[in-house]
């Protein structure tokens, strides 16, 4: 739920109000959420009887179970969610549970070190529309899901201290058993299994009978980018998600005395005076009562003389407590509030390096500048401003500065990137780290500084106790987007399997921005952008008018998933009649064959013949033309090169592979499909040509 990415993404104009259509904003879908509970009296889970055009909501096809329990009361379950489960068995086995907390569907976590808070996710799926969105008493805008006006089904399965796979797996039975139309988990695996492979995981095969019964699997594709290989959603039949950035921005500004603008990173008012007037300067080790270790991280009002610090902003550093955890910011701010700062600078240490920085909320003007070359320039300023004695005591403060506000979004006329934390490719078959032949992730959403709901008791993140919404960045801020995007097209294509869904959203995305420029990708380096590749976005940049019209799409079943899994040479039949009760049948085909929207082939040695089927789901006959941006060291040949496909029938096509020049790694192509109707169907190509 955001205040600004469903503009980004062109949802109300594009979607919503669809042209010569009845407004469609998910009225009808059950996005089914499996994380920490949620928080069923926040506003953006209110149930309205009404759409946004006045029309009565039609009721959902099931009314689940609601469970009741500590903070979730009778009629908790509204009609916006319309059922709540939580599973925990697995949990009490193994982690403390407080049972007058967590034994209910209701969320207590907030987004800890290990666990997305379900109500920012789910509301960013399904939020209601133009919800206020007050943190500090400041309004940032009016949020909405994407799916506005679908219904929630909430399934608990991750508490404070942890969660297990086995209350997973009870949680996702459940939701089959509830046939919601999409499912969502923006929690995963830690790492790949170590006793089989990826794809035959407890976890994986669960999701596969999840496909089975109909439900689009979505999967945040984890936070461990920009490693390679990195990526946490394994197998083909659920949907993993990249994160990207937004052009959206909150930057405060620290003014020194002598003009200079210094950039940071905060949602902080402005010192009194809105920022014109100017405050003297104070660095927190200058005003050390004891050690000056203890004091410049401004972590204990005791550690700092409250004479000097008061009516100062307080210049703290980015030091061993924070770079090992022990440090918060919400110590500086009890600090500053103790001691009476008119407001604070959290600066980067040249002994650590640049810090990755969130905006937080701030109750008193502060600012974090994560940048040591940035810091520095205050630290001159203040030092050539600062007079000490022979021992090094400070006699005179003579740098003042000033905060600007903090809490205004800016826009930049700059492309979404991939976000840095968001994990990359290629999948990975083993614990061994052996490429798969499946394009993971599958396709990019945004999941940066995203606004959404938030339950006030917060309890792995104090600084944002008492609020009802967050800004939060990750790619589980970036999957939900997805789900209540797979719910509008599904709502626009009732009859459409999730294979179906996943295909269109697939070969409609994105490679550039509305101006044709390059999505780039963040790296290694804070200020750099690099060049971005199906490892990092898979298909592209989500497009959600266009997944409502893809022209073609690449239908999948489930016994096409157990010949994919029968395929592999690194699993045996029987393993695979144990996991999914299925047999294993007589076949040639490859894991490559799978038909998915791309190809990816791990090993090309000598020629491969790869096989794809598209079905017409246009509504005309169309005429397409096949063209191919080959990966380098491959030639590709497409057979038919162009055929004419009528509405609803399906067409089979086979591509060859040949090697040209063998490559130490992946190489990048593309096969498209130029309609005649203006349709372009798109297949990234992801080869490692080997001898």
């Amino acid at each position: 739920m955001t205040t600004y990415t469903p503009h980004m993404l062109r949802l109300p104009e594009d979607v919503w109000h669809r042209k010569g259509q009845r407004p469609k904003d998910g009225e009808g879908m059950v996005i089914g959420v499996i994380d920490t509970g949620i928080d069923p009296m926040h506003p953006s889970f209110a149930y309205n009887p009404k759409n946004p055009d006045g029309h009565s909501k039609c009721m959902p096809l099931f009314a689940g179970i609601c469970d009741i329990g500590p903070y979730f009361p009778v009629g908790s379950c509204n009609g916006k969610i319309i059922t709540a489960r939580y599973y925990a068995a697995g949990a009490a086995a193994v982690i403390p549970l407080n049972a007058s907390r967590d034994l209910s569907p209701f969320d207590v976590s907030g987004h800890g070190s290990k666990i997305p808070e379900f109500s920012h996710v789910a509301s960013v799926a399904a939020g209601n529309r133009g919800v206020p969105v007050v943190v500090n008493s400041f309004v940032y805008g009016f949020a909405s899901g994407m799916a506005p006006s679908a219904r929630l089904a909430v399934y608990k399965a991750m508490y404070p201290a942890g969660g297990t796979v086995a209350d997973m797996i009870s949680a996702i039975d459940q939701a089959a058993i509830d046939r919601v139309d999409i499912l969502v988990l923006s929690i995963g695996p830690d790492q790949p299994p170590a006793d089989k492979i990826t794809f035959m995981s407890v976890l994986d095969i669960a999701l596969l009978f999840a496909r089975r019964a109909g439900i689009f699997v979505v999967q945040a594709a984890g936070n461990r980018g920009p490693d390679a290989a990195s990526v946490s959603s394994f197998s083909p039949w659920a949907v993993g998600v990249a994160a990207s950035t937004t052009s959206r921005a909150y930057s405060p500004v620290l003014v020194l005395g002598n003009g200079h603008a210094i950039k940071g990173t905060g949602l902080s008012a402005p010192t009194p005076g809105d920022g014109l007037f100017r405050f003297r300067l104070v660095a927190a080790r200058d005003a050390a009562s004891t050690s000056t270790a203890s004091a410049e991280e401004c972590q204990n009002p005791e550690a700092l003389n409250p004479s000097i610090v008061a009516g100062s902003i307080v210049l703290c550093l980015f030091s061993q407590g924070f770079y090992n955890g022990t440090a918060t910011i919400t110590a500086i701010l009890d600090t500053a509030t103790s001691l009476g700062f008119v407001g604070f600078a959290l600066l980067a240490n040249p002994l650590y390096g640049d810090f990755l920085a969130e905006p937080l909320p701030f109750h008193i003007p502060g600012i974090m500048v994560p940048s040591v070359a940035d810091a520095q320039v205050i630290w001159n300023y203040y030092n050539n401003h600062t007079i000490r004695d022979i021992k090094g005591i400070v006699t005179s403060y003579g740098s003042c500065a000033t905060i600007k506000e903090g809490r205004i979004a800016t826009f930049t006329n700059t492309a979404p990137a991939v976000a840095r934390f968001s994990s990359r490719g290629p999948d990975i078959s083993d614990n061994q780290l052996n490429p798969a032949d499946v394009l993971k992730p599958d396709i990019l959403a945004p999941g940066n500084q995203i606004w959404g709901a938030w339950s006030s008791v917060s309890l792995d993140n104090p600084i944002l106790s008492g609020h009802h919404f967050a800004l939060l960045s990750g790619t589980s801020m970036a999957a939900p987007h997805v789900a209540g995007v797979a719910a509008l097209v599904k709502q626009y294509h009732p009859s459409w399997t999730p294979a179906m869904i996943a295909s269109a959203l697939s070969t409609t995305a994105r490679k550039h921005d509305r101006l044709g420029r390059p999505i780039m990708s963040q790296g290694p380096d804070l200020y750099r952008l690099y060049q971005s590749a199906p490892f990092d976005y898979g298909s592209g940049l989500i497009n959600p008018s266009g997944a409502l019209d893809p022209g073609l799409v690449f239908p999948s079943e489930f016994e096409d998933y157990i010949g994919f899994l029968c395929s592999l040479r690194n699993t045996t039949s029987e393993e695979i009649f144990l996991a999914t009760g299925v047999a294993c049948k007589a076949s040639t085909n490859t894991p490559s064959d799978l038909n998915l929207p791309s190809i990816t082939i791990s090993s090309l040695r000598g020629c491969q013949i790869i096989r794809r089927y598209v079905k017409n789901v246009g509504g005309k006959a169309e005429t397409y033309l096949a063209a191919v941006q080959a990966p380098d060291g491959v030639a590709v040949h497409v057979e038919p090169s162009w055929f004419n496909i009528g509405p609803d029938r399906i067409q089979h096509l086979e591509v060859t592979f040949n090697v040209t020049e063998a490559s130490e790694s992946f190489n990048f192509g593309e096969l498209v499909f130029i309609g005649s109707l203006d349709h372009i169907v798109r297949l990234p190509l992801i080869v490692w040509p080997t001898l």
